[in-house]
């Protein structure tokens, strides 16, 4: 790997409940854990996810269980001056932390991955390719395009807003609204479709999309999150 070691990353993954499937991330992580920092943040997990993670990589605990809380606190302890937030059930490809060193030395402050559903079904195919053409047009990025950002902008926006759902969304809008771009990275991060199986792809295409409408005209964010789940 040719990385350019002028900024550290951290890497900062909130887990809860992931044993079933937390290996193949660790296994992921192993090309990266000599030239980033990676903190895993667990929100209370009673499935053994922990020490699972406690063999291989830096585990600590969140206060509060929820994404944003986790993702939170763990940027509060990283030491790197960028930070990639990484869902658990997304796999970083060969050159990522070079990509993420490109693109934030092009000027942006915030990029992510084009992602790539670990499907191969039409139907996510045409899913990621609209996630990537949303940030390109709409300057949207969600937590599964593995969001990095320059850790002094994140504190400048507060980091993630604390609330039970949307707080990726939410963060894009402020970025949107402090009018800086998302930059896209050539390569792509790899993602499981395991949330889009559950009632079906379509269906929970439809529901996602419902769902963003009602957060973008101020509906009770709790009550979205309880028609999420």
């Amino acid at each position: 790997m040719n990385i350019n070691m002028q900024k550290k990353i951290s890497v900062i993954i909130p887990v809860y409940n992931e044993a079933i499937r937390i290996n193949d991330l660790i296994y992921n992580l192993e090309q990266f854990k000599d030239h980033c920092e990676i903190i895993f943040v667990d929100g209370g997990s009673d499935d053994g996810t922990n020490k699972r993670v406690e063999e291989k990589h830096r585990l600590t605990y969140s206060p509060k269980k929820g994404r944003s809380y986790q993702m939170n606190y763990g940027a509060s302890l990283a030491e790197g001056e960028i930070l990639l937030f990484l869902h658990a059930d997304s796999f970083l490809p060969t050159n990522a932390l070079d990509e993420i060193h490109r693109i934030i030395s092009q000027g942006y402050k915030v990029g992510c991955f084009k992602i790539k559903f670990t499907s191969n079904s039409i139907i996510m195919k045409i899913c990621g390719l609209m996630s990537n053409l949303r940030v390109r047009l709409r300057n949207i990025a969600f937590g599964d395009q593995g969001i990095f950002i320059d850790r002094n902008y994140f504190n400048e926006l507060g980091g993630f807003k604390e609330i039970p759902l949307m707080e990726d969304y939410q963060l894009s809008i402020d970025i949107k609204a402090d009018k800086e771009k998302i930059g896209l990275t050539k390569t792509k991060i790899n993602t499981s479709e395991r949330l889009f199986i559950k009632i079906g792809r379509l269906r929970t295409m439809a529901r996602m999309q419902k769902l963003q409408h009602m957060y973008r005209k101020g509906a009770d964010v709790e009550v979205i999150a309880s028609l999420y789940k």
